[in-house]
């Protein structure tokens, strides 16, 4: 296995397994960091693009849509992927500055968080086929 092919599943194994963390997160009712680690999921598999592309150091940023800019997935991803995306961008920042926990706890419930996780995975399936 080549480096660039070891790199791209380093990102890949992170964002699967972040992934996995939200879902026992979703679980056990923890939705502020649920939200946190779906967006984690989402930036580590848009990382593996963007070495599977460029095979080059990915950015070291959070920010899921420049991210998806600097890919170029930007022109392919549907409405209802990017619509996710910008529900994921204020979790990412509440969960590190947890003074609004109360607002997203507000935000989230069980249905909300189910289908936040939902389709993140199926926004990551559609990631990874494109580091392939």
């Amino acid at each position: 296995m080549s480096s660039e092919n070891k790199t791209v599943a380093y990102w890949i194994e992170l964002s699967e397994y972040d992934l996995n963390v939200a879902g026992s997160l979703s679980e056990k009712g923890h939705y502020l960091y649920m939200g946190f680690m779906c967006h984690q999921s989402v930036e580590k598999m848009l990382k593996a693009v963007y070495v599977a592309k460029f095979n080059a150091v990915p950015p070291y940023i959070h920010k899921l849509d420049k991210l998806i800019e600097l890919t170029g997935l930007k022109d392919v991803m549907s409405e209802d992927q990017y619509d996710l995306i910008d529900e994921l961008i204020p979790l990412n920042i509440q969960a590190r500055y947890p003074a609004y926990k109360d607002v997203i706890y507000k935000l989230i419930d069980d249905i909300k968080a189910k289908d936040i996780l939902v389709k993140t995975g199926a926004l990551i399936s559609w990631l990874k086929e494109h580091t392939a």
